[in-house]
């Protein structure tokens, strides 16, 4: 037989001999987090989102499909303070997989990792849709990124130890890639500091926090309601006398209201993709804010 065959044997062979490295299994609520697992766990961990940023993701359907994914999962990453309340909860009981409920190492909240905005006392249901835990959309502030990160990180060591040096490699990595981008979008968005900016819904008060702008209001009367035509002559009143810089809404936000209002007050209106796959050019979370900040700035031009 040929020197080629006995090659290919001998490969084949070394390729049995070597154990398999077994993928963490990553079930994430949203996008961003997907993304996050990807760039700390890489060819360790196989991630699977169960939402797009064309879905709202306090609204989603607890599918069967979903379900399956749950229940093959060994850690489940969410956003947490009841962003997912309504799907979430369905989809843990369903999947009956112990590993990954809530104080178990198998589910990793992010909004409970670090400081939160909003915090209300005594919710009730008069309020709106609000989270009484605070605002649950820390993803857009690129200094509590950080700090989630270390902490799944950490998370992911303690699941899978045999990966303790190829996590810490790569948490070390993004670190230092994340802090240079942090420099860098923090000089491109320094024309938008002291800026007024009108919302949909409070998706941005983590991004606008950290920019230093200000919500000049929202579309929504209260959270979670659709706005009404005596909302935005109220709007129309309040921008009149102090305006805005723009509207930003969502990519999977209705655009009719902050596109009415726009028309009455005449300033821009700018979509924002809010998480990662919310435009083409977003495959993580550093494009992102690459594309956010561009967006708002380029109206100011």
């Amino acid at each position: 037989m040929s020197k080629l065959y006995y090659t290919l044997v001998s490969l084949c062979l070394l390729g049995m001999s070597l154990p398999a490295i077994a993928a963490i299994n990553v079930f994430a609520c949203e996008p961003e987090w997907a993304s996050l697992a990807n760039e700390l766990g890489g060819e360790r961990v196989n991630t699977f989102s169960a939402t797009t940023a064309f879905q709202d993701p306090h609204h989603i359907e607890a599918r069967p499909s979903l379900i399956a994914k749950m229940r093959r999962a060994d850690l489940v990453i969410c956003s947490g303070s009841e962003l997912e309340v309504g799907w979430l909860p369905m989809l843990q009981r369903q999947a009956s997989n112990a590993n990954v409920l809530p104080g178990k190492a198998g589910y990793f909240e992010a909004s409970s990792m670090v400081e939160r905005l909003d915090i209300q006392e005594n919710v009730d249901r008069s309020m709106g849709d609000v989270h009484g835990s605070g605002n649950p959309h820390v993803h857009l502030d690129p200094a509590r990124v950080l700090i989630i990160a270390d902490a799944l990180a950490k998370r992911l060591m303690k699941i899978d130890p045999d990966g303790e040096n190829i996590f810490q490699q790569r948490l070390s990595d993004f670190q230092q890639r994340w802090q240079k981008a942090m420099e860098q979008w923090r000089q491109q968005a320094a024309p938008l500091k002291g800026k007024r900016i009108v919302v949909h819904h409070r998706d941005w008060v983590y991004l606008l926090d950290w920019l230093d702008i200000e919500i000049a209001g929202a579309l929504e009367p209260k959270p979670g309601l659709p706005t009404t035509a005596g909302h935005l002559v109220s709007l129309k009143k309040s921008l009149t006398a102090n305006p805005a810089a723009m509207i930003v809404h969502t990519t999977y936000q209705n655009s009719r209201a902050a596109n009415r209002l726009s028309q009455i007050i005449n300033i821009p209106v700018v979509e924002l993709p809010y998480t990662v796959g919310g435009d083409e050019n977003i495959k993580d979370l550093f494009g992102l804010f690459d594309v956010t900040i561009k967006k708002m700035t380029s109206v100011l031009k």
